[in-house]
Order: structure tokens, then C-alpha cells, then sequence
């Protein structure tokens, strides 16, 4: 899929250190790269999509796919390329993919403040769900489970 000047594709273990200088922009407690090595030659269940513009990736999302339920690890564009609607064209590949494996639900976990990312979740028909108490481990922030029938 094309949106504009971004293509999507599989991400793979020679994209770990391009993924990790995004994670590393856009969360206070980013992934660690054992975190994402473990994710890609680990975990049987992990797909990952890049966001490619100009050939660079600018942006990844991760789904674990466990029979008919699948649980979004993380969405990340980076910081310069905000804005301009790649994010939701990710959010729109990840679904895509997921109902194209035959997901039926999806889950994720969302800061409590990060209003922006709520509001976008909201834009393809997540629901709040239940509050993690002290989910984020580098303020204690509780998450929002957030859900979606496909």
C-alpha cells in the first residue's frame, strides 16, 4: 500500500537499528534492541510493518497475532514526519493486514494523557476499555486498554 511519498513493508531484523532510533525519538521508555531482537527471531506471534519514504523508514507499527485476537505492541512515526497523516495510513495497513490473517479483535495499550493517539484509535472504531494501574515504567503512568471488533 501507498499513501502519497510513504510505502509499507515487513519489517525485518536488518530494520532494528532504524526502528530503534525512531523508538528511541518518539517514547520515554523505548524498546531495547535485545527487546526487539527477541521480537523478531523470538516470537513466533510478531509482525512488524515499516513506513518508507524516500527509501528511509520514518515510521513502524508491531501486532502479536495469536489465533483470532491480536494485541498492537507499538506505533511510531518519527518526530519530523508527524503531521502529515502517516500514522493513520499505518493504523490502516496494521488493520488491514490483521483482517487479512483473519484477526478478529484488536487490543493496545495507550497512555493516559496521549490524548492525540486516542483520538486517532478512536477513528477506527477502538473502544476504552479497562485502566492499567502504573503501566508505564519510567512515571508510573496508568494505560488505557483500548479495542476493536474487525
Amino acid at each position: 500500500m501507498a499513501m502519497c511519498d510513504i510505502t509499507f513493508r515487513q519489517a525485518n531484523g536488518a530494520d532494528i537499528k532504524q526502528l530503534l532510533r525512531i523508538e528511541t525519538a518518539v517514547f520515554t521508555s523505548p524498546w531495547s534492541e535485545d527487546a526487539f531482537r527477541s521480537e523478531f527471531y523470538t516470537n513466533a506471534y510478531a509482525y512488524y510493518i515499516v513506513a518508507e519514504k524516500a527509501g528511509e523508514v520514518i515510521g513502524y507499527a508491531g501486532v502479536w497475532m495469536i489465533l483470532d485476537e491480536g494485541h498492537i505492541t507499538n506505533i511510531a512515526i518519527y518526530p519530523d514526519e508527524q503531521g502529515h497523516g502517516y500514522g493513520k495510513a499505518m493504523m490502516q495497513e496494521l488493520l488491514r493486514l490483521a483482517e487479512e490473517k483473519a484477526v478478529r479483535r484488536l487490543t493496545l495499550e495507550v497512555r493516559v494523557t496521549n490524548d492525540r493517539a486516542q483520538q486517532m484509535y478512536k477513528k477506527f472504531g477502538f473502544k476504552d476499555g479497562a485502566i492499567r494501574k502504573k503501566y508505564y515504567p519510567d512515571n508510573g503512568e496508568d494505560a488505557l486498554v483500548m479495542w476493536v471488533e474487525l
